[in-house]
């Protein structure tokens, strides 16, 4: 089973941006190590508990400090850009490190209303050219724009022996549509989503069109917290929601929290539908459970995305994954 990572270089508390930042380094690294198929880092803008803005900007700190795992964005969200100017920068980064980069295109937000106009001004304008941009984006990467076009005579220099990988991020139904009619590869958010991802996928594999790329590819994130035992797995859980309740959802506690109100958040409704969506347990039960629904999904690859009260036991999660696997293969 060909697993990866997605990182949202999460601000845990008493931390800071700069060590949210230079903790994602040293996971991509050590995602190498542990034979992690590849590593993207995603977009957000003006979200004080995540680090990254910019992908393009730590991809090439990450790709000088390993080898050979694929390094991307997840996603980078092109409503906000011009679609020459994305590929210019990944052109680039496929000629520094090739045959490593990969592409993924989202069409969210990525943070509230005043960063996105900030951004790009009408948003939602935006996105409703998307089906326009990923076209424009794909013949700027593939270098195959149609001699009769506006934008035939110019390339996005430099343009690297093998291109960036594109792929649709998406949870929906439409984005799943958006990348079968480009024939390019597709990534489902399940961690995300409340749709039925099986359909959205299956939708995407018999719509898929045969264009630069000859048969589908699919991968499926989710969530997931591994410890050694079940019982310290639930406990990260909940120091990973009290995280989410302080940055996503804006609510301030005091810590350390009273027995009383811990109880009492352990037992809400809120914190049980967190949990529904989140793979928990040991290392065993984790790993029967990506392969469940890898094989429920017919997807091509796993992603896992992990997020919990400190850097440590999240980088524990991510290897006592990998290990596992790692034994299931040999």
């Amino acid at each position: 089973m060909l697993v990866s990572i997605l990182d949202q270089a999460p601000i845990l508390n008493n931390s800071t941006a700069k060590e949210a930042l230079e903790q994602s380094v040293q996971l991509a690294v050590m995602a190498e190590k542990l034979g992690y198929t590849r590593y993207w880092i995603a977009e957000h803008h003006n979200l004080s508990g995540l680090a990254c803005s910019a992908p393009e900007i730590m991809l090439p700190v990450i790709g000088a400090k390993t080898k050979s795992i694929r390094i991307g964005s997840g996603a980078t969200l092109l409503p906000h850009y011009k679609p020459y100017k994305v590929a210019e920068m990944f052109n680039m980064l496929a000629t520094l490190f090739p045959n490593r980069i990969d592409l993924g295109i989202g069409r969210a937000p990525g943070g509230d209303a005043q960063s996105s106009i900030a951004l790009s001004g009408n948003y939602l304008e935006n996105v409703k050219n998307m089906p326009k941009t990923v076209q424009e984006l794909l013949h700027f990467l593939y270098n195959d724009y149609p001699k009769d076009e506006l934008f035939s005579s110019i390339s996005a220099s430099p343009l690297p022996i093998i291109p960036p990988e594109p792929w649709i991020l998406g949870t929906s139904i439409k984005s799943a549509f958006l990348a079968a009619e480009n024939g390019i590869s597709y990534a489902f958010g399940q961690f995300m989503s409340n749709e039925d991802g099986r359909q959205i996928i299956q939708t995407y594999k018999n719509q898929f069109q045969k264009k630069r790329k000859q048969q589908p590819k699919t991968i499926v994130t989710v969530s997931a917290i591994c410890a050694e035992t079940n019982e310290k797995a639930e406990q990260i859980t909940f120091s990973s929601f009290l995280w989410n309740l302080q940055h996503h959802k804006g609510k301030t506690l005091d810590f350390p929290l009273k027995e009383k109100t811990k109880q009492q958040l352990l037992n809400s409704d809120e914190f049980q539908q967190f949990q529904k969506n989140i793979i928990i347990g040991d290392p065993k039960f984790v790993v029967h459970r990506l392969y469940e629904l890898k094989n429920w999904y017919e997807a091509d690859e796993m992603m896992i995305i992990t997020i919990t009260g400190s850097y440590e036991e999240r980088t524990k999660s991510y290897q006592l994954i990998a290990e596992e696997i790692n034994r299931k293969k040999s």
